[in-house]
């Protein structure tokens, strides 16, 4: 959430933000916010000038009376000002009620650094790590491979779930736990704190993290519950601390998050329509930061290396991109993307990384003091990384390690957290259906 007194001070400023991310809706919603603003200061001046009239008034009447005067004119206007006030202040109530609600809805100041564009095609490349695979034959989408293997099985989860769902089995199954054990030891050694928060949420908690009128459509609701399933980690993780103010000293506070992720909408993507591209359910390791406001950048590079170490680490073949200003959420103020590449020969997304500056702590209420009794210095900044989504990077294993046999190679880092398995070959299976 944006500061008011911002809009108030540079309303050009927030203008030019937002005409930089092409949403004219939130152009409109921003001249809506200014005008409600001032309609909530008139209401408040009148507001304080009747409270203040109504302490005159009473004071008046006292001193009429001592002296033997007639205050019946005064004490019939202190008789109107309660009602008066009274109407005053529920539509001063009201205002402000919509002043927050659009408020919520505005989009974060953007970084000086973040590429004009209008969608994901004028992301701009940064680096690109290690080469494409080099085979002797046609390369198969990981759902070929899989089905082929035996270990993975979408049709029967198309039949008992639905659409962009999938039974993980066996070697696949231990794929998925071994990449989420690899990036845990690795950002446990950093010293993130590992936590597994709740996997649903409250509205007032999601509402914090994120807009809800941009991102309920893909989310889950519990019918009949104040609850929804979450999307990723970061939203139960970074509403942890609402309402909250934290010790500096503790800054920055660095979190590995773990947890399933649930989503509604999966969209078509061609050739990776089937398979575990884009799914409702999956497993993500987050990394999440609360820090001081002047140490949020280069915490933002530290996640960034941080995700393409774990990438190196599986010899995976990647590339970073800044996404541009059309490409980017509401929330972030900057956010890189890491995409692998995929064996039709495009890089696609595996994992983002977004400074969020003060947003969300604004709309959360997290702040931090100085120490203890300490009036609060203001409000923290908050990070959050993907460091692995593991389905997507299950895909870039299986397409950049497979072989001619259909078999897929164990990267080397995995293998111990795959009980030395060096290779995938359906062999596991003992279902035998």
């Amino acid at each position: 959430m944006l500061d008011i007194k911002l809009i108030r001070e540079n309303p050009a400023q927030v203008r030019e933000n937002i005409a930089r991310r092409h949403d004219p809706e939130k152009l409109e919603l921003l001249e809506h916010v200014i005008s409600t603003d001032q309609k909530w200061r008139e209401l408040r001046a009148r507001v304080n000038e009747l409270r203040r009239r109504r302490n005159e008034v009473a004071s008046q009447i006292g001193r009429v009376m001592k002296e033997g005067g007639d205050a019946s004119g005064l004490k019939k206007e202190a008789g109107e000002i309660p009602s008066q006030l009274k109407d005053l202040e529920a539509q001063m109530s009201d205002h402000e009620k919509n002043l927050r609600d659009g408020l919520m809805r505005l989009p974060n100041m953007l970084h000086d650094s973040v590429p004009f564009g209008k969608d994901d095609h004028d992301n701009v490349e940064i680096r690109r790590w290690g080469k494409a695979p080099e085979f002797g034959f046609e390369p198969k989408s990981h759902a070929e491979i899989t089905e082929a293997l035996g270990i993975a099985d979408f049709e029967r989860a198309a039949k008992t779930a639905g659409a962009g769902f999938y039974y993980l089995r066996n070697e696949f199954a231990l794929l998925d736990h071994a990449i989420q054990r690899y990036a845990i030891d690795f950002l446990l050694e950093k010293g993130y704190a590992l936590i597994e928060p709740p996997f649903m949420i409250r509205r007032a908690a999601y509402e914090g993290v994120t807009d809800l009128a941009d991102f309920e459509s893909v989310m889950y609701k519990v019918e009949g519950e104040d609850l929804y399933l979450i999307a990723t980690s970061e939203h139960s993780v970074g509403s942890m601390l609402m309402n909250e103010t934290v010790l500096d000293e503790h800054l920055p506070i660095k979190v590995c998050g773990i947890s399933p992720c649930f989503r509604r909408e999966i969209g078509q993507h061609g050739r990776y329509t089937k398979g575990i591209f884009r799914v409702h359910q999956f497993h993500k390791i987050e990394q999440f930061i609360f820090s001081r406001p002047e140490d949020s950048w280069e915490l933002h590079e530290e996640l960034q290396r941080n995700s393409e170490l774990l990438y190196e680490g599986l010899g995976l073949h990647y590339r970073v991109v800044n996404v541009c200003t059309g490409d980017m959420g509401s929330i972030a103020a900057k956010k890189y993307d890491i995409e692998c590449w995929m064996a039709d020969g495009e890089f696609r997304e595996t994992g983002s990384n977004s400074n969020c500056t003060d947003y969300q702590a604004r709309r959360l209420n997290v702040k931090y003091r100085l120490k203890e009794g300490a009036k609060p210095e203001g409000f923290t900044h908050t990070l959050n990384n993907t460091a692995i989504a593991t389905s997507r990077t299950m895909i870039a294993v299986i397409e950049q390690y497979q072989e001619e046999d259909g078999t897929i190679r164990v990267p080397e880092a995995l293998q111990p957290y795959m009980n030395g398995m060096k290779v995938i070959d359906g062999s596991l299976n003992r279902l035998h259906i």
